[in-house]
């Protein structure tokens, strides 16, 4: 496997590089590993850029990252880039307003009206300094799913019906409303975060064999299940964005002792995991720099042994019915 190999998103023309680089980490908001460490906009700038060197061409944001800077470092980065070397996707369920009157400072809500979703746009096109982009997301409506369907799908199938948007979808970090979703047969892909992990595969019975099934894609956000994953079970750990309990950092200091025995990085293992299911489209770790961004290159084309993943299936630590990447030698 190659960063680089391409896959199609649904029954779309859209095809995005397996690996892509997600927007949260753009955003200048410090990550849950390390309050203290922050990208800059030029290094956040920079980073996009590199990453469209090395040939990937998917790249994913939304309004809610940074408050509108995560957009933003994309549209400078991107001015200038023939359209047809990336493949963008942003999110509509969270507006940007002043915090206050008179401030100049933004603050987020959740809005899924119709009117706040074509707000939501515009002012992400207006951010990105781009006419249309390719993806687009209904953003955590975990208790907002009556509203959204009845109200933000219809926007985004117009959307869609005027070219103005090419796949449509949802992105959550759950894959139960993800399925009611796909279940209403509009949709071309969902954004998938934490849930189908090596860690946890509690997409996989069901939600993961539907889109196969009816031809929908899936990108994987959280590879890492926020943290635990990506600096292993040390103290301090997080898994989806809490302190991780001890039964899964015992679960992980397993996984990470089996991918040393092999002489494996527990990451590498984390991503491959993840694009070896049929229905994973793309994987967008975060990156916070250039080394970042190069290094997850270099993981997901890593040659891992087939006695790697027949051992973690021995020893009950991934589902015995997931797929697993074929050898790769160099």
């Amino acid at each position: 496997m190659r960063a680089t190999d391409m896959a199609r998103i649904g029954r779309t023309d859209l095809r995005v590089t397996r690996l892509g680089l997600g927007g949260v980490a753009l955003s200048g908001a410090p990550p849950s590993t390390d309050p203290h460490r922050t990208t800059e906009e030029r290094e956040a700038v920079a980073l996009i850029q590199k990453s469209l060197d090395l040939g990937l061409n998917y790249l994913d944001t939304a309004p809610m990252y940074g408050v509108g800077q995560s957009e933003r470092r994309y549209g400078e980065a991107l001015s200038g880039v023939p359209r047809e070397r990336y493949v963008l996707s942003t999110k509509v369920g969270r507006v940007l307003d002043l915090a206050e009157p008179g401030s100049s400072q933004l603050a987020w809500s959740f809005d899924f009206s119709r009117r706040g979703a074509l707000r939501s746009v515009e002012s992400s096109l207006e951010r990105l300094g781009l006419e249309r982009v390719d993806m687009l997301f209904v953003h955590d409506p975990d208790n907002h799913y009556e509203q959204a369907v009845a109200e933000t799908v219809p926007v985004l199938v117009e959307l869609r019906a005027k070219g103005l948007v090419t796949a449509i979808g949802a992105g959550m970090n759950q894959w139960q409303m993800e399925l009611a979703f796909a279940q209403l047969g509009h949709f071309d892909c969902f954004l998938l975060a934490g849930r189908y992990t090596l860690l946890d595969q509690t997409a996989l019975p069901e939600f993961l064999p539907y889109c196969v099934a009816h031809g929908i894609s899936i990108v994987a956000g959280g590879p890492y299940n926020s943290g635990i994953l990506a600096v292993g079970p040390r103290d301090g750990a997080t898994f989806n964005y809490r302190a991780a309990a001890p039964e899964m950092m015992e679960k992980a200091r397993r996984i990470d002792a089996v991918c040393a025995r092999h002489g494996v990085p527990l990451r590498a293992a984390a991503l491959q995991f993840i694009l070896a299911h049929p229905a994973i489209a793309s994987v967008i770790p975060g990156a916070r720099s250039i080394a970042e961004v190069e290094e997850n290159v270099a993981l997901v084309e890593r040659a891992i042994p087939d006695a790697l993943w027949t051992e973690l299936k021995e020893e009950d630590l991934i589902d015995h019915t997931a797929p697993t990447p074929p050898s790769q030698s160099r």
